[in-house]
């Protein structure tokens, strides 16, 4: 009967079923493993079938074998016994047939594990390949999101690992299945109803095993903030570029006493699963032990009463013992690849995520005289309530040079992310040679433009590969190395390092030097230089560091190598940017002036007032 809000309740089989299908439906998983697998290396994964296929069959054979020895030496202690003479080559040749079973077993055991080796490391890189590969086709947006570094932390802790696990857990459920069958042929020999007090014996400890292990995977994935705060604490206390300011200001005791907070929440959840998992697993498997030795009573009574012969008894004690431990190996087999299928849903969800923004595929635009063109732009960061640009208009052209100033929080550097495509406008267009970035194909884009942020990378390369980062292409030309270094004020004092474009940069490293803040924004701005074909070229606050004589000096050079382009330049120093063609001046995400300096300085507004009360600094 239906419910007053017309929906049939539910029903405690009801529950059963959704729960069923809940669960098989994380089996999905194995499928897309092994075909990882499978194109990682099939050869490998051949090879390991097939010694699976020898490790199943194998034991089933040498219990056979060993019946056989035992019922020959009975018959031959008989002969012996009745005054005739043994054959004791008959003896002999079932042990010899038993070792060279045994032999191949451990031969397919030894190939199994060299399998699994192999596989793990070349299936481990794969992976952690495909999450690489993946976070390169993400959105800077998404590396912005609290929620997406959740999903990443989740991926990389365990899911690396996981297709594997499941791999060898699926071969071995076949290897088990494989010998259950060959011991189940046996055995019906002795009693049906053997083989099955045999299975039905060890379902409770696997139906409690596949239960904890859901509630396992249930605390991994919640916990992943916490266990990305730890990360996070242990770069805080153990990396060089946070030292100083840790030891200065004696934040190491109390980060430290939070970093041991965060474990101590994790392990009491840990420790409470931990107990009642192997508490329940206790209980159930005396359950199963129970059944092994009832059925021992029962052959043993059975050779007793001679309705079977010794050679039986010993196989079937044989084979129960071993059909028992398949039995629970093969229904824990189930168990962990159930729970690996669970890990594997944090790869998967993150692998499967898309790109936020639209990928286009336009090559050029249709007027490259209009340079950069902004019309009507506003942006909101996400989960933000106000706006950081609102109704922003600029055009800058060929041979031009547009200055951006204004506070920090006013929105000149989300102007520049706007510009490379990282976002979407909320509304309005970004235009590059006439066409909305949106529709540019984004590597083409990007190679039309290059800029030198505030917080440039200092890669832990040689001096050489910092300076080539700028241009993939020329990364390893040592000929652009030494002309970009020239443009960026930089070749001075690295010809003085002893081993010049090849000097190790940073301390990760043995024999890496450390430059000075100054030097490295000379690399960075011989980085900018390596992008000969970008049109356009943007200095973002990379010399807030520099005195204003040397950010002038710097800028001013800067323009001198870059005619024929478009130039923008962003500074919180209007002495430096009053070189520029244009000055914007943005004010809460809006341009509330635009023009040149003596323009701007005409008026008794903003910039003029700035101006003056800087040079008043200056004097």
């Amino acid at each position: 009967m239906a419910s007053p809000h017309g929906k049939t309740p539910a029903t405690p089989a009801n529950t059963w079923r959704e729960a069923l299908t809940r669960n098989m439906a994380v089996f999905v998983y194995s499928r897309r493993a092994l075909a990882l697998v499978w194109a990682t290396n099939h050869r490998l994964a051949i090879t390991l079938g097939l010694l699976t296929l020898a490790a199943g069959l194998l034991p089933a054979a040498m219990a056979w074998v060993g019946k056989l020895i035992v019922d020959a030496v009975v018959l031959q202690m008989n002969l012996v016994r009745a005054g005739n003479i043994a054959d004791y080559w008959v003896v002999l040749k079932l042990v010899l047939l038993e070792g060279g079973i045994i032999a191949l077993l451990n031969v397919a055991q030894r190939g199994i594990n060299a399998c699994q080796a192999l596989l793990r490391a070349e299936l481990g890189q794969r992976v952690n390949e495909m999450i690489l590969e993946k976070a390169l086709t993400l959105d800077l947006s998404q590396f912005e999101d609290s929620e997406f570094y959740d999903k990443l932390q989740r991926a990389r802790r365990e899911a690396s690992s996981r297709p594997l696990s499941l791999v060898m857990r699926s071969f071995a459920l076949i290897q088990q299945l494989i010998a259950l069958i060959s011991f189940s042929v046996l055995i019906a020999q002795f009693s049906i109803w053997a083989m099955v007090l045999l299975i039905v014996a060890g379902l409770p400890a696997f139906f409690a095993e596949t239960k904890f292990s859901g509630d396992a995977f249930r605390l991994f994935r919640f916990r992943a903030p916490e266990s990305r705060l730890q990360n996070y604490l242990e770069i805080v206390l153990a990396r060089e570029d946070h030292a100083q300011e840790v030891k200065l200001f004696g934040l190491g005791n109390m980060l430290l006493e939070r970093y041991r907070a965060i474990f101590r929440k994790v392990y009491a959840e840990d420790r409470a699963l931990t107990i009642r998992r192997e508490t329940w697993g206790l209980l159930l498997t005396l359950v199963g032990t129970i059944a092994l030795y009832g059925a021992y009573a029962w052959i043993v009574i059975a050779a007793i009463n001679i309705t079977i012969t010794l050679g039986a008894m010993t196989m079937y004690l044989l084979l129960f013992r071993q059909g028992q431990s398949a039995v629970s190996a093969g229904l824990g087999s189930i168990g962990g690849m159930y729970e690996d299928n669970l890990y594997l849903t944090n790869l998967y969800e993150y692998l499967e995520q898309a790109p936020q923004q639209h990928q286009g595929s336009a090559m050029d635009g249709p007027d490259p005289k209009d340079g950069v063109r902004f019309e009507n732009v506003s942006f909101k960061y996400p989960g933000e309530t106000t706006a950081t640009l609102v109704d922003i208009n600029l055009n800058v052209r060929l041979g031009e040079s547009l200055a951006l100033v204004g506070e920090n929080g006013a929105g000149k550097s989300t102007i520049i992310k706007l510009l490379c495509g990282f976002y979407t406008p909320a509304s309005g267009r970004v235009l590059l040679h006439g066409r909305d970035i949106q529709e540019w194909d984004r590597d083409i884009l990007h190679r039309r433009i290059g800029v030198i942020f505030q917080d440039f990378n200092r890669y832990q390369f040689n001096v050489g590969e910092n300076i080539g980062a700028g241009d993939v292409e020329g990364f390893s030309d040592e000929g652009r190395w030494k002309d970009s270094a020239n443009k960026g004020m930089a070749t001075p004092f690295i010809e003085r390092m002893e081993y010049g474009f090849k000097t190790q940069l940073g301390n990760w490293f043995k024999y890496g030097k450390e430059l000075s803040t100054g030097q490295w924004q000379k690399i960075a701005l011989s980085r900018a230089f390596m992008r000969s074909g970008a049109e356009v070229l943007v200095l973002d606050e990379p010399t807030a560091a520099m005195d204003a004589g040397a950010e002038a000096e710097l800028f001013e050079y800067f323009r001198d190598h870059t005619k024929g382009k478009i130039t923008v330049l962003i500074s919180h120093r209007f002495s430096t940017v009053r070189q520029a063609d244009r000055i914007a001046v943005l004010e809460h995400g809006q341009i509330i002036e635009c023009g040149t300096h003596d323009e701007l300085m005409a008026k008794p507004d903003v910039y003029a007032k700035l101006f003056r009360l800087q040079a008043e600094g200056y004097r």
